[in-house]
C-alpha cells in the first residue's frame, strides 16, 4: 500500500507487531443455553445487512488468538452483548436496550471483580446500530469509562469522546469482487442517497437536488449509514459532509490521501469545490482508494 495512505506506516507496522503478539482480552463466558445466548454469543451465521460490523467483529475476536480464559492476563475485557440484537429480541426490543445493559453491568460486577476495580475503564463494547447511542442511559459508567467502539462516532452527540472511544466503519457485506470504472467512464460529480433526518442532509438536498451533475436520492434506506464503505466498494472518491464524524481509523489512516472532506457550512460551495480539483489529484484520490478500500470490507 502507497505510505501516504498511512499517518506513518513504519509506526503503524511496529504497533501492530506489539498488539498481534501481547494483546490479550478476557471475553465474559456465557453458555449456549443461555436464555439470552443470541445477544451475547458469535453467531454461526455469516454476518449480513447494514449491521454486520458488529457481528464480524464478535466472530473475529472469539476465533483471534487475543482471547484469553485466564482475566488475570487480560489487558482488555469485552462485554459481548449485541445492541442489533437485543432491538430485534422480541424479549427486549427497543424499550427494554437500557434496562438489559444496566442489569447485565449489576450481573457482572457482583459476579466478577474485575468491572469494580477499574470502574469499567479497561472494559469495551461495540456497537453498529445507531440506537447504540442511548442504550447505556441507565448504565452511566459504561457511557463515561467503557470504551465504546461504534459506528455511530459523532462527538457531536452527547456520549462518544474521541480521546477514549474508537470509531469503526459500517460495513454492508456484499459477495464477489468489488466494483469499480475508471476515472474516465464517470460520469457523475457526486452522488447522495438517504433520508432527510438532519439539517446537512436538508441543506444539501435543498441546494443541488435539481443539478444534473449532483445525483440526489432522497428517501432511501438501502445504504442507510455504510456509505462510505458503500463509496470505496465502487471504487468512489468519499465527499464527507461532517464537522463532528470521527472517521475509522483516523489515527492510522491520511484521510485526506483517498476522501474530500469538507465543512457542512460549504455545501453552497460543493459544486464549486469538486470542480476545482484537479483531474491528475482526483486520479491520484481514486487510486488511492483501490488501494484502502480493503480495510473496509
Amino acid at each position: 500500500m502507497k505510505k501516504e495512505i498511512f499517518h506513518d506506516k513504519d509506526v503503524f507496522n511496529e504497533e501492530y507487531k506489539v498488539m498481534n503478539r501481547s494483546l490479550k482480552i478476557y471475553v465474559y463466558p456465557h453458555k449456549k443455553n443461555d436464555p439470552f445466548a443470541n445477544i451475547l454469543l458469535s453467531i454461526d451465521d455469516e454476518p449480513s445487512g447494514n449491521y454486520a460490523s458488529e457481528s464480524f467483529f464478535k466472530k473475529s475476536l472469539f476465533k483471534s488468538h487475543f482471547i484469553t480464559t485466564d482475566p488475570k492476563e487480560a489487558d482488555l475485557f469485552y462485554l459481548p452483548f449485541s445492541i442489533t440484537n437485543m432491538r430485534n429480541d422480541k424479549r427486549v426490543g427497543v424499550g427494554g436496550i437500557q434496562d438489559f445493559v444496566k442489569e447485565y453491568i449489576v450481573q457482572i460486577s457482583e459476579k466478577y471483580p474485575y468491572w469494580n476495580r477499574s470502574g469499567g475503564a479497561d472494559h469495551f463494547y461495540v456497537a453498529c446500530h445507531s440506537i447504540g447511542r442511548s442504550a447505556m442511559e441507565k448504565a452511566i459508567h459504561v457511557k463515561l469509562n467503557a470504551i465504546q467502539v461504534v459506528c455511530s462516532s459523532s462527538y457531536f452527540l452527547s456520549g462518544y469522546l474521541p480521546h477514549k472511544d474508537a470509531s469503526i466503519p459500517q460495513i454492508w457485506p456484499r459477495k464477489g469482487p468489488s466494483l469499480t470504472n475508471a476515472p474516465s467512464r464517470r460520469k457523475k460529480l457526486a452522488f447522495f442517497t438517504g433520508t432527510m433526518n438532519s439539517r446537512v442532509r436538508e441543506n444539501l438536498v435543498e441546494t443541488w437536488s435539481n443539478d444534473s451533475e449532483i445525483t440526489v436520492h432522497r428517501g432511501c434506506f438501502d445504504i442507510n449509514t455504510a456509505r462510505i464503505g458503500v463509496a470505496l466498494y465502487y471504487g468512489c472518491v468519499p465527499v464527507i459532509l461532517s464537522d463532528h464524524y470521527d472517521l475509522p481509523y483516523a489515527d492510522i489512516l491520511n484521510w485526506e490521501s483517498f476522501s474530500v472532506i469538507v465543512s457542512s457550512l460549504d455545501i453552497p460551495k460543493l459544486k464549486q469545490i469538486l470542480q476545482a480539483i484537479e483531474y491528475h489529484h482526483y486520479v491520484k484520490l481514486q487510486n488511492n482508494v483501490m488501494q484502502v478500500r480493503k480495510h473496509f470490507q
